[in-house]
């Protein structure tokens, strides 16, 4: 639920807009990766662009997206019984934002004032070694944009450096889809690592809550 925080964070730090003035922006990170190793499908999960999505266009922000191949995203999740699900789905403006997804080379950091990382096991193949959307992130934060993650979509982070050579996470509270919840689901073998323990490696100092309760961790401008 780090995408709640997002909210909160960036009405704190005096980003919310007002109708009549310029609507800030947000980019959110998208997988292009469509299959777990075993051959089920996988991409982006859809509640988890499409809740955050609602919140915050609702609060003046407008939503652009990036994934490592640009253009249209494999969708994961796809539940159009959940009201914001279908909300989304259905705005012709987003959706066709969603199926024209921008590549890297296209995006200029400078335009957004956060980037946010959508789950779905995609984002465990493709986001840890995209080193352009990795470059955006560290010009983001390093310009006092905010970084947020769900679930999955921490793997999007692992490997980040900043300007001082350090990893982003290193030494900062982190949260992220657990190694119990990927053994509950039978992916432990599946997936190519295991996310907790990868964030834990990168010096992140990982809590947690039980399964599949919400735990939402923020530390600076990452969330």
């Amino acid at each position: 639920m780090a995408f709640l925080v997002l909210v909160l964070a960036a009405v704190t730090n005096g980003y919310a807009q007002t109708k009549k003035e310029m609507k800030k922006k947000i980019l959110f990170v998208i997988t292009s990766h469509d299959k777990k190793s075993n051959g089920d499908k996988a991409g982006y999960y859809l509640s988890e662009v499409a809740h955050p999505w609602k919140v915050l266009t609702e609060v003046g922000y407008e939503i652009d997206f990036v994934s490592p191949k640009g253009g249209n995203p494999p969708v994961d999740g796809f539940d159009l019984k959940d009201s914001i699900n279908k909300e989304f789905w259905k705005n012709t403006v987003y959706q066709n934002k969603i199926s024209h997804t921008y590549k890297p080379s296209e995006i200029n950091p400078k335009n957004y004032v956060a980037i946010y990382y959508a789950g779905g096991h995609g984002a465990m193949w493709d986001l840890p070694s995209n080193e352009e959307i990795a470059t955006l992130t560290t010009k983001t934060y390093e310009n006092n944009g905010i970084v947020g993650v769900v679930c999955h979509g921490p793997a999007g982070i692992l490997n980040i450096k900043l300007s001082n050579g350090k990893y982003l996470i290193d030494g900062k509270k982190v949260n992220g889809f657990t190694n119990e919840e990927e053994n509950i689901i039978g992916l432990t073998g599946v997936v190519p690592f295991l996310l907790e323990t990868q964030l834990k490696e990168r010096g992140g100092i990982y809590e947690k809550s039980a399964p599949w309760q919400v735990h939402v961790v923020s530390d600076s401008v990452l969330l």
